[in-house]
């Protein structure tokens, strides 16, 4: 009840000033369950995108939302629900595991399930890879995964910026994805990791973002540590903080920008599209929105 409140009292709000646009909202079905897939790049877009869709959203949100204390963490705790998140622990092992098993929870009742498969905010508008998450709960709820492009957000409310600016952003919506090839096989995670990329790389079509193949996470690292050592060299006497393991630090050098690899379907299961030519690397449990965000 709360969720339609909070819409109906932000709707005219958020039309006034931001004037939202929105292609394919067709492909968003009447009725069933289906994850909405959205890049993410500000903190509004949980609100936009529920703004838009007629159906009730449910997001996986990181648990920090839910954690305050006194009346302020009372009336964080209550928007949140009222906007339809659920909170989710993002520190990874078994709480990722309760993380899919709270999405699938969601898909089993029948509603829309949001999530941002990048894992937290782009920190500088591009797009970047996927975790695995997505498309773990797509396969064991055998539901469609639906991309969703965020356009313009990033401009209004990048990462650090606490008033948003008043400029229009629009929402595209692609066709959804059918995975039942790969029924059955949501403990493969090569699997996982083509179905993960297909979706990535229809959110950078719809989208017109920059792919960077690396963690959205991992690169805030990388940026914080630049920034500290920055602050170590122009402040004398102070020791430079070491870099993190693995991970060297240069602020200067661009990432590599490529598309998503598309990793061939196992043998039996349909083809897609062109596989990825190098071994994939293991990755950290997934998933994390969110936000599954919208924040």
């Amino acid at each position: 009840m709360l969720y339609w409140v909070v819409k109906a009292i932000l709707t005219p709000v958020l039309r006034v000033f931001w004037r939202p646009w929105v292609e394919g909202l067709d492909h968003v079905p009447t009725r069933g369950p289906a994850i909405l897939a959205s890049n993410h790049l500000s903190f509004l877009d949980s609100f936009f995108l529920p703004l838009v869709v007629p159906r009730r959203i449910t997001f996986l949100a990181k648990s920090d939302y839910f954690t305050g204390v006194g009346l302020k963490g009372w009336s964080k705790r209550k928007f949140f629900k009222g906007v339809g998140q659920v909170p989710i622990d993002r520190s990874g092992g078994r709480a990722s595991e309760g993380a899919l098993r709270t999405g699938v929870r969601v898909l089993d009742s029948g509603e829309l399930l949001g999530i941002y498969p990048e894992g937290t905010r782009s920190p500088d508008g591009r797009l970047y890879r996927g975790k695995i998450g997505v498309a773990r709960m797509a396969l064991e709820a055998g539901v469609p995964v639906i991309p969703v492009a965020m356009i313009g957000t990033f401009e209004v409310q990048p990462l650090g910026r606490h008033v948003p600016r008043i400029r229009r952003v629009g929402i595209r919506i692609g066709r959804p994805l059918d995975f039942s090839r790969y029924a059955g096989m949501a403990d493969d995670r090569f699997v996982l990791r083509s179905m993960t990329d297909e979706i990535m790389y229809e959110l950078m079509s719809l989208s017109g973002q920059e792919y960077v193949d690396m963690y959205a996470q991992r690169r805030k690292e990388d940026l914080a540590a630049a920034r500290e050592a920055q602050a170590a060299a122009e402040s004398p006497g102070r020791a430079e903080p070491p870099a993190r393991p693995g991970s060297p630090v240069r602020p200067d050098a661009p990432s590599r920008a490529e598309a998503p690899s598309r990793a061939e379907s196992p043998p039996g299961a349909a083809e897609s599209r062109p596989g990825a030519e190098q071994p994939l690397p293991a990755e950290p449990t997934d998933p994390e929105p969110a936000p599954v965000t919208r924040p």
